[in-house]
């Protein structure tokens, strides 16, 4: 009866039906919690981890076919074996990272198509960050606490996990399919009962949740009437091509932004759930006011109003770029050298991704925009001339302008990730004359002469004669 019924349903809204699993099974998440709070939150941890290993394995279930489901239970077991046998040390930390990175790559490399497709892979790349990062943490617990930072000593994993902590903890249903990302210390904290306005009762959450969901639900709404005007396919007709110049920019910048609420809707749904089963309680703000924004994958006000792309950036799936931050960019601090550091977490990011080409091509832009950015800002601090421009009566268009640039150029490296392979990227690329590539390109090259002729000199002192 499902299978008819997802077809007809499917049909129905005029979305595949992969699709539409997933939404279904997102919004599942919140009669999960609804059950969690009511009849399993004063149960046993055994119970409280039983209950979130068989909701996670059921959304598998209800997604992916039977035999799918066996990749992430295969993955979780070799990690905590990883965990028991190997310890606190380096050879556990690269064994978890080679084993969980290679798995996903093969699952990538056979599954692999030309199109976004729905599969067990989906999932599995929140997985594999998931545990790996467990092993960073139980390695970070036999090193001296002077040596941590204030977020490694939040995390640390002092003993080793149980296998149903493990299991509640990858399945968790809020988190399961599509993130956000979180510790099993802040798990452990959500079995304990510690994750709450009230510790040792029921979260006061509801209102929050719901606030989330409104507003998750929104920008779904939003998705759905405007993707069908802005399909990604529209990019390889003939018809695009054959519009002028201001007109493909334009579309590449409203492509962007219509679509780009796909995934804001679905982490702020999944957000929701989180904050109402009180893995979202982040304690009392600096009003003592409780906070429930510690699962929070995006800054929605920050998302809609900033003209930077690295304010774009710091708004959009928040959780997962902390993760790589930490794990990744810090770690990497052996390098001797940030913008190594940089490019080294950015290739991480387009590796975890997939093997498509436009991954690739979508983060080297990002290093690119965001390192002249960051000059681009420095030249403007550093001048009084265009620091007062920006100040003046001017700054409305000036911010106008840079909104333009701003979208117009993150559409341009999204497009390269969303059609996913050369000849697809590159034939767009080819319409618009590399627009982007020159406009960055040039930038580099003028920057530095700008700050000589907008600089003002240092007031050299008097030599004595």
């Amino acid at each position: 009866m499902a299978a008819p019924f997802m077809e007809y349903l499917s049909e129905y809204l005029g979305s595949p039906e992969p699709a539409v699993r997933l939404i279904l099974s997102i919004l599942l998440g919140y009669p999960f919690a609804l059950i969690y709070r009511r009849f399993v939150f004063h149960r046993s941890p055994f119970v409280i981890h039983l209950y979130h290993t068989l909701s996670g394995l059921a959304l598998a279930a209800f997604n992916f076919a039977g035999s799918q489901v066996y990749h992430s239970a295969l993955c979780i077991l070799v990690q905590f074996l990883l965990l028991r046998l190997m310890g606190k040390t380096v050879t556990a930390v690269l064994s978890s990272f080679i084993f969980q990175m290679t798995y996903l790559l093969m699952g990538y490399y056979y599954t692999a198509t030309d199109e976004y497709d729905i599969k067990w892979t989906m999932p599995h790349c929140v997985l594999t960050l998931k545990l790996i990062g467990l092993s960073f943490d139980y390695y970070d617990s036999g090193k001296d606490p002077s040596q941590l930072s204030a977020e490694q000593k939040k995390s640390v994993i002092s003993k080793v996990p149980t296998l149903m902590e493990v299991c509640g903890f990858s399945y968790f249903y809020g988190g399961f399919l599509v993130g956000p990302q979180f510790t099993l210390n802040s798990y452990l904290k959500l079995v304990s009962k510690e994750l709450s306005d009230c510790p040792g009762q029921l979260p006061n959450s509801i209102w929050p949740a719901m606030k989330r969901f409104g507003l998750g639900m929104l920008c779904l709404v939003i998705f759905t009437l405007g993707g069908p005007y802005y399909p990604d396919s529209y990019y390889l007709t003939d018809e695009y091509e054959a519009q002028p110049f201001w007109y493909r920019c334009v579309f590449i910048l409203l492509w962007a932004k219509v679509n780009l609420y796909k995934y804001v809707s679905c982490w702020l749904i999944a957000e929701g759930v989180c904050i109402l089963s009180g893995l979202g309680y982040n304690g009392r703000d600096q009003k003592g006011e409780h906070q429930w924004d510690a699962c929070a994958n995006m800054r929605v006000w920050l998302f809609e109003t900033t003209p930077l792309f690295t304010g774009t950036i710091n708004s959009f799936n928040i959780n997962t770029n902390a993760w790589v931050a930490r794990h990744i960019f810090k770690r990497l601090k052996f390098l001797g050298n940030k913008m190594a550091s940089q490019m080294g977490a950015l290739v991480f990011l387009a590796i975890w991704h997939g093997l498509h080409s436009g991954y690739i091509m979508c983060f080297s832009m990002e290093f690119i925009i965001v390192n002249i950015e960051k000059q681009s800002q420095a030249l403007v601090k550093d001048s009084p001339l265009l620091t007062n421009l920006a100040n003046g009566p001017a700054y409305p268009l000036i911010y106008g302008v840079q909104q333009f640039i701003h979208w117009l150029f993150m559409g341009y490296s999204l497009m390269a990730f969303c059609l996913f392979t050369y000849d697809k990227w590159l034939k767009v690329y080819s319409s618009v004359y590399f627009c982007g590539h020159i406009f960055f390109l040039t930038a580099f090259l003028t920057l530095p002469y700008l700050r000589k002729i907008l600089l003002p000199r240092k007031v050299k002192s008097n030599k004595e004669e």
